[in-house]
């Protein structure tokens, strides 16, 4: 947020939000919408919780060299959810990561841990994947990274087209990733892309 923006108080935010309710038609007051206003900004504080997270911070902590290991270190399959800046509807997919450690690694957690902190923003799948290799690649300068997300896109499957079972796929390739065709191509096959 920036520093020339005021953030809302909590009755603000419910105000809001009880003004949305009226706008679609219906009656903020009645029972079953009374504490509504609050139930939407509990969701909203854990799916927006990336605001509060510093993603490099988490990276802070890395290991020496595990004993001379070289290797490709990947994650595949690794479930986020974020929501599209454009509609605030959720996209959800899948996460896959590798990087090649250089004198560098760091506890595998740590990477899903990156991933929510800034899936957990209002977000592009683009710039989502961009970030997070990014912040890999600085963080633990590794000789690469490569990241591809595969998500379904709320905005697209119950408003607008209705296509559901699309998934669209992105990816990032950095360092090694992006320049030895035959390392990118190992990536790719592990994760079911080759």
């Amino acid at each position: 947020m920036t520093d020339s923006l005021k953030k809302p108080d909590q009755a603000e935010a419910e105000a809001a939000v009880r003004t949305l309710l009226a706008w679609l038609g219906d009656n903020p007051d009645r029972a079953g919408l009374k504490r509504t206003p609050a139930r939407v900004l509990n969701c909203y504080k854990e799916w927006f919780a990336g605001y509060d997270v510093d993603p490099a911070a988490i990276l802070g902590s890395s290991f020496p060299d595990a004993d001379g290991y070289s290797g490709m270190v990947t994650l595949t399959d690794v479930d986020f959810e974020s929501h599209c800046e454009h509609h605030m509807a959720p996209f959800i997919g899948k996460a896959h990561v590798a990087y090649m450690p250089d004198d560098r690694v760091v506890g595998v957690s740590k990477i899903v841990k990156v991933i929510n902190a800034f899936a957990k923003r209002l977000q592009v799948q683009e710039k989502l994947t961009k970030q997070i290799a990014e912040c890999i690649h600085h963080e633990l300068n590794p000789l690469g990274v490569a990241v591809v997300l595969e998500a379904q896109h709320e905005c697209m499957s119950t408003r607008g087209v209705y296509k559901k079972d699309i998934a669209m796929v992105t990816s990032t390739m950095l360092g090694c990733f992006d320049t030895d065709t035959q390392l990118r191509d190992e990536f790719l096959r592990k994760i079911g892309r080759g």
